[in-house]
């Protein structure tokens, strides 16, 4: 999801994103920002990582229920072309 769709996700318009920006520079000032955006990427990056694990935990433990159903089909194909 690039910065843009966040954005409209949030429902944000321009004027309000630069509003957010502002305060954020009054309460952290220049040189904490950095630092925030450094953590907050740190942030994204494990979650990025955490979804992926589940993703590829729960498509390991479906691949043995879709080779069961794909041998079944077989099964049932092979009972129709012998009748």
């Amino acid at each position: 999801m690039s910065t843009q769709q966040f954005i409209l996700f949030l429902n944000l318009g321009g004027g309000e994103v630069v509003i957010i920006l502002f305060v954020i520079l009054l309460l952290f000032g220049g040189k904490g920002i950095p630092s925030i955006a450094k953590t907050l990427g740190k942030g994204i990056r494990e979650f990025k990582d955490a979804t992926g694990s589940i993703q590829k935990d729960i498509q390991n433990s479906t691949s043995g229920i879709t080779e069961q159903v794909n041998e079944h089909i077989q099964e049932v194909k092979k009972e129709i072309e012998k009748e």
